[in-house]
């Protein structure tokens, strides 16, 4: 997000979460998985699972409201589920742990504020969160000085390798996704084998859609492909709820083919606004992991023959192929009924490393937790699955390895992870399916 708006939020925190606290926070049984729905104002709201004052506390800053909704509710069940089974099993050294959910509303300041309130009013130690890249910047701005550690199962940006290179975070940042860097690559090389020269380029002017662009267009253009207008590029503001304009400009110049990096809410605004134009005609659409959800084909719409705008657009999305995805979508079966959405598993494995690092470091500190995240992640300990098979070894004093549902989770020195991609497309019948698996090379 742009410096301005983090440091207007960052101003706002201190005044904006002493006047929220109290309306919103809201005591629950440990059970409860339920927000306090939507607010007026860009206050997160709150939920607290109630376990004990002296054990591990952790937070959850992910977006039930605003333009990730619909994404954001898919993955936000898997971190009380994961409290409720470590619990289960005897907690974090020796406590129960407590889990303080947020909505952050996908606005940078419901993150910042929400955040702020985390960390000096609940003190956790550790946050999973958040999904939108803008709203994890503003985050990690308050977590990093308050020494909370960060965990994303979602925030894609490169931009945040590159701050963690630069030693900006203090290693309180890691993510369970891989950054943007490798879905372009998938995506760039998805594009060149279905022949596609020409490709135009839209984003969502953030740190998403802007570091999601410079990857695709680098890589692609390494790859012998054309951007057609990589010297007028069409970034949309967030806010905005018309498009025609910005349509009518992504689709000039007849491309083979469209990348959309997008939000749903207002992604799904932006793709109607060039079908009823008409510039879409003939032009493949290309979507990345910010709109696929199963609503959004519904929420582009259909054309007058009844049929479903984006059928036979195609997409990538982080994939899961970890060696406790079997076993998370068993127990979500059980818990929930269905299946895990997006980046639910990513979200489990977040709260998993928090959880299993606290064990490791023998404290329930921000400090013990990065302290122990790589050794957890990415050590030479024991192969473990299972969460509560992991916390069992380390209070045994031994070392492990934890390997996620989302993936081996092996986060490297700047917090990142590699994975697998699903490639997806929306059938005639607005259907998301997964047609295929790509690995970045």
């Amino acid at each position: 997000m742009p410096k301005l708006s983090v440091s207007l939020a960052l101003s706002l925190v201190t005044i904006a979460s002493s006047l929220f606290m109290a309306a919103c926070e809201n005591t629950t049984t440990t059970n409860n998985t339920g927000t306090n729905g939507t607010t007026t104002t860009p206050e997160a709201s709150t939920t607290t699972t109630t376990s004990s004052a002296k054990g591990l506390k952790i937070g959850s800053l992910l977006p039930t409201t605003g333009d990730l909704a619909s994404i954001g509710q898919q993955m936000v069940g898997s971190v009380p589920l994961l409290v409720e089974t470590v619990n289960a099993c005897g907690g974090v050294n020796g406590e129960p742990v407590t889990l303080i959910e947020v909505d952050d509303q996908t606005d940078p300041k419901a993150g910042a504020a929400g955040m702020t309130k985390l960390a000096t009013v609940d003190k956790v130690a550790g946050v999973v969160g958040s999904f939108a890249s803008s709203v994890s910047t503003a985050a990690i701005s308050v977590a990093t000085p308050n020494k909370v550690m960060l965990i994303s199962p979602g925030s894609t940006s490169p931009v945040f390798t590159e701050k963690a290179q630069k030693g900006d975070f203090q290693g309180f940042w890691a993510r369970t996704a891989p950054p943007d860097t490798y879905q372009a690559l998938a995506l760039a090389q998805l594009a060149k084998k279905k022949g596609f020269q020409r490709v135009s380029t839209v984003v969502i002017n953030n740190d998403y859609g802007v570091g999601f662009e410079k990857a695709f267009v680098e890589t692609f253009e390494k790859l012998g492909g054309t951007i057609v207008n990589k010297d007028k590029p069409v970034r949309y503001d967030p806010k905005a709820q018309t498009f025609d304009t910005e349509a009518a400009a992504a689709f000039a110049g007849k491309p083979d083919a469209v990348l959309a990096v997008m939000y749903a809410e207002t992604g799904s605004l932006f793709l109607k606004a060039a079908y009823q134009q008409g510039v879409a005609k003939g032009v493949q659409i290309m979507l990345t992991d910010g709109v696929k959800s199963d609503a959004f084909p519904e929420q582009v719409g259909k054309g007058p023959d009844g049929k479903y705008l984006l059928t036979g657009a195609i997409g990538t999305v982080p994939g899961s192929d970890g060696k406790a995805l079997a076993a998370f979508k068993k127990l979500w079966q059980e818990k929930k009924g269905g299946t895990p959405g997006e980046y639910a598993p990513q979200a489990w494995d977040a709260a998993a490393l928090l959880v299993l690092s606290a064990q490791a470091a023998k404290e329930n500190t921000g400090v013990g937790i990065a302290g122990k995240l790589r050794e957890v992640a990415a050590g030479e300990g024991t192969e473990v699955s299972d969460v509560c098979e992991g916390l069992k070894l380390l209070k045994e004093g031994q070392k492990i390895n934890y390997q996620g549902a989302s993936g081996n989770v092996d986060v490297d020195a700047n917090g990142d992870v590699v994975g697998v991609y699903d490639v997806w497309t929306v059938g005639d019948e607005g259907k998301i399916k997964v047609i295929d698996k790509v690995s970045p090379q």
